[in-house]
């Protein structure tokens, strides 16, 4: 399913969003980091739940299997990947409690109507923003350093997922093919994932102060 996936996002790779742009440039303002941090808490809050649920409705086997060692890493590899995002929300000045936006609220519906109706679509959904997780989350690091003056505290999030999104990519593809998943359907899937994700990024823009 690689190549499927690897199509989905031909034209939505999200490195190549004028958001991040700004970001890898050091363009962002500062509170544009505390407001994409607030944002992207509800995603990564979300993300054991969804994993959860989909192990749980598949059966015994392999793709269950490698959707439960993914939500192992979530939970406590190094640490809960919920906590490790706390620190770089504290070094962006992220609010703790801001409410969802619609492009945030959005995606969460989608992932979460996507996780009742069928779980290989929902696996899909997430593998799609996998498939590109390292180079971005390594992108985000670096540019945290060099740009914004972040510690290796509050980059740690984005360089756990430097490399242990290689890992999640090829498992949740690897699940999707042990469960036979029609290529067409992770496509169409994967696709509206992308789209939302392009969004997500989209309604950051925006909302960024005047420039």
């Amino acid at each position: 399913m690689c190549g499927v996936l690897a199509e989905a996002i031909v034209g939505r790779h999200l490195l190549t969003h004028p958001f991040y742009r700004r970001w890898e440039a050091g363009a962002l303002a500062p509170e544009e980091l505390g407001a994409y941090a607030e944002q992207y808490r509800h995603i990564e809050r979300s993300l054991p739940e969804t994993l959860a649920a989909v192990a749980d409705a598949l059966p015994p086997g392999r793709a269950r299997a490698l959707v439960e060692a993914n939500l192992a890493d979530e939970l406590g590899t190094p640490a809960a990947h919920t906590a490790l995002f706390e620190e770089f929300a504290a070094a962006a000045g992220a609010a703790p409690d801001a409410p969802p936006t619609p492009s945030t609220a959005a995606l969460l519906s989608l992932l979460r109507t996507a996780t009742a109706r069928d779980p290989a679509a929902a696996l899909a959904m997430v593998a799609a923003y996998e498939t590109q997780g390292a180079d971005i989350a390594a992108s985000k690091a670096e540019g945290l350093r060099r740009c914004y003056g972040f510690d290796a505290r509050g980059t740690r999030f984005w360089d756990v997922h430097a490399t242990q999104e290689v890992d999640h990519a090829t498992w949740s593809a690897d699940a999707l093919d042990a469960l036979g998943a029609d290529p067409d359907d992770v496509l169409a899937a994967a696709i509206v994932s992308a789209d939302s994700w392009w969004l997500f990024l989209s309604e950051r823009e925006e909302l960024a102060p005047a420039r």
